[in-house]
């Protein structure tokens, strides 16, 4: 699945696009940044509450080329900047951390 077609099919608030053709088939939950370092696989969609800059510095870090906002949450300003420098997508659901990620698997992916 494409990014493109994940955040059509949750029907996610984009605030950058990144790049929408990276294909994705994993994906990975948390808010402490040394556990998503540690244990996200290269090129997983990853769900967060967290909106500081550090989530695009990890997401660099692990090629993970959409982060998914849960809760509503809304990328502060440095965050947006540096996901339009990275070419990181990144959206906002409205939904929580547990729906979102069950919605991630009905869609195939996989943690």
């Amino acid at each position: 699945m494409t990014v493109t077609s994940l955040i059509e099919a949750l029907g996610l608030d984009v605030h950058h696009g990144g790049n929408g053709n990276v294909h994705v088939s994993r994906g990975v939950v948390g808010d402490l940044l040394s556990f998503v370092m540690g244990g996200a696989p290269e090129g997983a969609v990853w769900v967060t509450l967290q909106t500081h800059v550090n989530i695009a510095a990890v997401a660099v870090l692990k090629e993970i080329p959409l982060v998914i906002l849960a809760s509503g949450r809304i990328p502060d300003a440095e965050l947006l900047e540096r996901c339009r420098k990275e070419g990181i997508s990144i959206a906002t659901a409205s939904d929580s951390p547990f729906d979102l990620c069950g919605a991630l698997h009905d869609l195939g992916l996989k943690g």
